[in-house]
């Protein structure tokens, strides 16, 4: 029975499959979408609305030191404080969003394009 377990293993130990998230986490904040496994992207979808959350703080600061137990990278942190985490300030979660995108050459693995969502203001201008 799966009583209170959250998350699927990936078949990967938890120190492996940890860092393979943060570094799709960091790249995902980095470059806006990401492509992986649809395994892999209803995962990173979890940590990475978590990741936008905790940027969202009022004290900078904080917000900063939370985003950087997950996010792998100095500057990435500073860029989701700075201008990703404010373009959500009025939507409640849902930052992410992902398509069925492709079967992957050599193992056929489906895969999805994990991209943060653009905010209808942002869409019109």
């Amino acid at each position: 029975m799966r009583h209170r377990v959250k998350g699927k293993k990936l078949g990967r130990p938890t120190e492996h499959r940890m860092l393979m998230l943060r570094n799709l986490v960091t790249d995902l904040m980095e470059h806006g979408k990401v492509v992986t496994t649809v395994a892999r992207a209803k995962e990173l979808r979890r940590l990475a609305d978590k990741v936008i959350t905790k940027g969202k703080q009022e004290d900078k600061v904080k917000a900063i030191r939370e985003v950087l137990r997950i996010v792998t990278r100095k500057d990435v942190a500073y860029k989701v404080v700075n201008e990703i985490a404010p373009r959500y300030k009025n939507r409640n979660g849902g930052y992410t969003r992902f398509f069925h995108y492709d079967y992957r050459k050599g193992d056929a693995a489906p895969t999805a394009i994990v991209m943060l969502v653009e905010e209808k203001e942002e869409a019109a201008e």
